[in-house]
């Protein structure tokens, strides 16, 4: 796996990891850096939610600040298992999909956390990824480490993206790493659509 390894700018940067490492958490840090230097970040962000000390499920935000919902949750009666947790495919294709096409059409950046076997239970989420990773829009997302499926590996595959591996010792600075390589993207493609 490639750590910053070149100076070639990618379009695709995908963060991994161990769960709980701090991937989300990276990838905050990182739209909150670009929102403030006024590039405009959209897509979606899933984040755990814990009840006296214990994981209960996962919440969907917008990026854009249109809503948040529950990805997956203990007490969901319905949808698709992943261990103790219920998808709720509503939300996921309503927030989370919805979220990704937004960001497609009208943001400088698309964040997608992340590509991962919850998720993947949902058609629209996959065609929202395969829409914003051929779009040429920036991409910015989180890649589930041990999950193996056909749209995870062609998106690590492709030639315009580069995996970040998250851990405990690189986690409080990756960020300024990444945010500098989406300027340099960012600014280069500004350049070229001014010529």
């Amino acid at each position: 796996m490639r750590f910053l390894a070149s100076n070639e700018t990618k379009r695709l940067l995908l963060l991994t990891g161990d769960s709980g490492v701090g991937k989300t958490t990276v990838l905050l840090k990182i739209v909150e850096a670009l929102k403030a230097r006024g590039y405009k970040v959209g897509g979606m962000v899933s984040r755990e939610v814990r009840s006296c000390g214990s994981r209960v499920g996962f919440e969907i935000l917008d990026l854009a600040g249109d809503g948040s919902g529950w990805l997956a949750h203990v007490g969901q009666k319905t949808g698709p298992q992943v261990g103790k947790y219920r998808v709720n495919l509503k939300d996921l294709d309503t927030i989370g999909t919805g979220s990704i096409i937004k960001a497609v059409e009208n943001s400088d950046v698309v964040v997608v956390d992340e590509i991962g076997p919850m998720e993947l239970f949902s058609e629209g989420f996959k065609d929202a990824v395969k829409r914003a990773v051929d779009s040429g829009k920036l991409v910015v997302g989180v890649i589930h480490w041990k999950a193996r499926h056909s749209l995870i590996d062609d998106v690590r595959a492709r030639k315009d993206a580069e995996v970040f591996m998250v851990t405990y010792e690189n986690r409080e600075n990756l960020d300024k790493a990444i945010i500098e390589r989406v300027v340099k993207f960012l600014e280069s493609s500004r350049k070229k659509k001014a010529l």
